[in-house]
């Protein structure tokens, strides 16, 4: 089974880019360009994978998964989130159960955040995968929380965002401003996915300064050692 691998951010990725090795017959990985992307052939803990920066926001996620699901026949993203549940914080890690974009309204046509002619608002990982992900994180040590992760396409950077995004979906755990395209990109595709989310702030006015320290510091590692640690894990 190949896997693809996904990130928004160089940072994000650039450990597993140096740990990628070359794919059976080659000597060293492949790198395919195919619409702006760089797709990176190779193999990582004995599996198959195909490594891709997306880019930031939805549009990049959603245009990068589509290259992918005809690539792989399963998916991890992985990267940094803003954390908004109460017992989220900093160095924590996230694995979703489940994606919706908060900034998604087609109402009074459909419901506020369904995805028009889904019937669905909310895409549901896949389970073997989520599992991996969640024991790859316990070994990290960090602080782990399972649930829903929202994405939009808004850098979530105020206290008073945060208390809105609370009001509404009181049970998400963390924001960003990818995964749950790739989500919906996947699920109408029959691609088995899942998404961690490592958090680096709290989303409220001092998160841009937050995020480009635990950018530049810990999220490679993370991603990473999330990312190898669930293909261990994976048959």
């Amino acid at each position: 089974m190949r896997i693809a691998v996904v990130a928004a951010m160089a940072e994000e990725l650039a450990a597993l880019l140096e740990a990628v090795e070359a794919p059976a017959g080659r000597q060293t990985p492949v790198a395919e360009q195919v619409v702006g992307r760089t797709l990176v052939h190779g193999r990582l803990a004995g599996h198959e994978v195909v490594l891709a920066r997306s880019g930031i926001g939805k549009v990049a996620a959603a245009s990068t998964a589509t290259l992918l699901v005809e690539r792989a026949e399963a998916m991890l993203m992985v990267g940094t989130a803003g954390g908004i549940g109460e017992a989220v914080h900093p160095g924590d890690v996230v694995i979703a159960a489940e994606l919706l974009q908060h900034d998604l309204d087609a109402s009074p046509l459909f419901p506020r955040w369904q995805v028009p002619e889904t019937g669905r608002s909310r895409f549901a990982t896949d389970h073997r995968l989520t599992a991996a992900l969640q024991e790859a994180a316990d070994d990290l040590g960090a602080g782990v929380h399972t649930g829903l992760v929202v994405s939009g396409d808004v850098f979530v950077g105020s206290a008073a965002a945060v208390r809105q995004l609370r009001a509404d979906l009181p049970d998400a755990l963390a924001v960003e401003m990818e995964g749950a395209a790739l989500a919906q990109v996947c699920a109408q595709a029959g691609v088995a996915f899942a998404v961690g989310r490592t958090i680096s702030d709290r989303a409220d006015e001092d998160a841009h300064l937050d995020f480009a320290t635990f950018l530049a510091g810990v999220a490679a590692p993370y991603a990473h050692d999330l990312v190898i640690g669930a293909l261990q894990r994976l048959p």
